[in-house]
């Protein structure tokens, strides 16, 4: 993504957008809460107070530049739109996050939406659970 990009979601390229679309690009896996990408810019020496963080990121996610979920129920996190649907699997213990793409599952769910006859116009699916690797990296 880029200006012209920002310019198509209907917002000016300003250096806020531009510092918070940067890092989220640098990070595509990621899914960063406001106070997380706040911090990261502080990190590189950039000056973008947390309101504007919380204010572009909104601007961004009602433009469809990324998406927001709420893993743990309160916490708000963000991730970059890539234009194909995936779940997530979240670690209960470390908080890890994992996406992944399966079309069985996907198949299953429109199946059980036409029984109980609806059409599905979006859907998310959070897999909580934990670590089986007893080394993993990134338990706290």
């Amino acid at each position: 993504m880029n200006d012209n990009d920002l310019k198509r979601a209907g917002l000016s390229a300003t250096q806020p957008r531009r510092l918070i679309l940067d890092l989220l690009q640098q990070n595509p896996e990621a899914h960063l809460s406001a106070e997380e990408v706040y911090r990261r810019l502080l990190e590189q020496g950039e000056t973008v107070g947390i309101a504007t963080v919380y204010r572009v990121l909104g601007q961004f996610e009602k433009s469809n530049l990324i998406n927001r979920h709420q893993f743990d129920g309160t916490t708000s996190v963000y991730e970059l739109n890539q234009g194909k649907h995936h779940d997530h699997i979240i670690c209960n213990e470390c908080g890890r996050v994992v996406e992944f793409i399966d079309e069985e599952i996907e198949q299953r769910q429109r199946n059980i939406a036409e029984q109980q006859g609806f059409h599905i116009d979006s859907h998310l699916l959070y897999i909580f659970g934990h670590c089986t690797n007893p080394n993993c990296r990134y338990k706290p």
